[in-house]
């Protein structure tokens, strides 16, 4: 584990030195050695052993594999930001508000605006429209700039917040009864320095909210699941399909407690009493990126369909799971976030740091394979610096990430099938079943 530790650090050192070049051939390479090192290191965490082995283990790996990432962590975080990043667009919104504009309503491109903007706002990335995001993130970008307006400082709060999502994570294996080194699997994941310390994005904060929430129903604090789950959709919308996963675990008062203080968030945003959604109408009808069934169906159906499709996706999953699976597993909440996102118009890499955290059993391999296989994304944002237009990724792309989902999805079913059953375990020596 040490060694497969040491081997991320020196990879995702080697692809932060290359930040600049995103996508291209050094930070590809690197960041491909890295992927393949913290599939080993999960293949390490779920490998059964005993209570006193797992114990020890855990304190041996724990605290020398979260300095590791530490390392990498403050490598990104010293870095600027891409120029197009959306970091950029948090720092705009948050310094509209503080001014006393409607982020949902301004326009960044116009003219009457232009001497609003600072040297990190003036060149954001799509310029002719409002913001998409939901009043939880908006919020939060107006606190971060008000203590200071940089990309670093956003940076620095959403790094903070990675790392608050150890701690949290940490309770929640402790009292699930499993071992403290499944955090590994968190935080050792590429996508977190790159995505977070590295572009900065608001997903981070809406996974803390709701590992929190998490963390809560584990500890049976109904009030407090429910609000933090509210606050993590105001974050992004994508944990919504979660909701079926809290019934019979939180009372119809707190819902209505979260619904209320969701709706509260929103009163400083109204125009003339309608709830602003900004630019997400374009988002949904316009943007793609990596939506292999999205893109399949775009011509046979509405964008809106789609996207309904998405949502269902994941609410079926989450009611399939909730009777299927009574106890309480953390790895469940992965499983209808992942259903959603396969059939969304966009599928950033970014946008997997919701699944993350849930990421703690071999139950979930097939994600964390995902987590990986994502990574040929990245030579999209080096295309563009070639002059290649956004969002056509190369058909090699989307074939080798989603077909590297396929050969792994293969090879858990044919594992599944030819697993012996519990009968032919119970004709076998208790000696030869331990060993198993």
């Amino acid at each position: 584990m040490y060694a497969l530790g040491a081997a991320l650090c020196v990879a995702l050192t080697i692809c932060s030195r290359n930040f600049n070049d995103r996508g291209g051939p050094v930070f590809m390479t690197s960041l491909a050695v890295a992927g393949v090192a913290y599939l080993l290191a999960c293949r390490e965490f779920f490998r059964g052993r005993g209570a006193r082995a797992t114990q020890a283990f855990s304190r041996r790996v724990v605290v020398v594999g979260l300095i590791f990432a530490a390392v990498w962590h403050i490598e990104f975080l010293r870095l600027p930001p891409g120029a197009d990043d959306d970091i950029h667009r948090y720092v705009w919104d948050g310094r509209l508000q503080r001014l006393g504009y409607n982020p949902y309503l301004v326009v960044p491109s116009d003219p009457d605006v232009t001497e609003l903007h600072t040297p990190e706002t003036r060149n954001l990335n799509n310029p002719d429209l409002a913001s998409p995001y939901p009043p939880g993130a908006q919020l939060f970008f107006r606190a971060v700039t008000a203590i200071q307006e940089s990309t670093f400082a956003v940076k620095f709060a959403f790094v903070l917040c990675a790392f608050a999502i150890v701690l949290v994570l940490l309770d929640v294996l402790r009292r699930t009864g499993q071992g403290a080194h499944l955090v590994l699997a968190f935080a050792w994941n590429p996508l977190l320095a790159i995505e977070v310390a590295g572009s900065g994005h608001i997903d981070i904060v809406g996974t803390l909210l709701l590992v929190i929430s998490v963390a809560a129903l584990v500890r049976r604090w109904r009030v407090i699941a429910a609000v933090a789950l509210g606050l993590a959709v105001a974050v992004k919308f994508l944990p919504i399909v979660l909701v079926p996963l809290y019934w019979k675990r939180v009372r119809v008062r707190d819902a209505v407690l979260a619904a209320a203080v969701v709706a509260l968030l929103y009163v400083p945003f109204l125009h003339h009493g309608r709830i602003p959604i900004g630019s997400l109408g374009t988002y949904v009808q316009t943007f793609r990126f990596n939506g292999l069934v999205f893109a399949a169906l775009d011509k046979v159906a509405s964008p809106q369909l789609l996207t309904a499709l998405a949502v269902v996706a994941g609410l079926v999953t989450a009611i399939w799971l909730r009777s299927a699976v009574p106890a309480l597993r953390a790895d469940v909440f992965a499983w209808p976030m992942a259903a959603s996102l396969f059939f969304a118009p966009a599928v950033f890499p970014w946008y997997l740091l919701w699944l993350l955290p849930f990421l703690t059993s071999a139950s979930t391999l097939l994600l964390i394979v995902w987590t990986v296989s994502v990574i040929p994304t990245y030579v999209q944002w080096h295309l563009r610096t070639l002059g290649r237009p956004w969002g056509a990724l190369p058909g090699w792309v989307m074939l080798l990430e989603y077909g590297c989902l396929a050969i792994a999805a293969a090879i858990i079913a044919y594992r599944q099938f030819r697993r012996p059953t519990t009968a032919q375990y119970s004709k076998e020596p208790v000696e030869s079943s331990r060993l198993g």
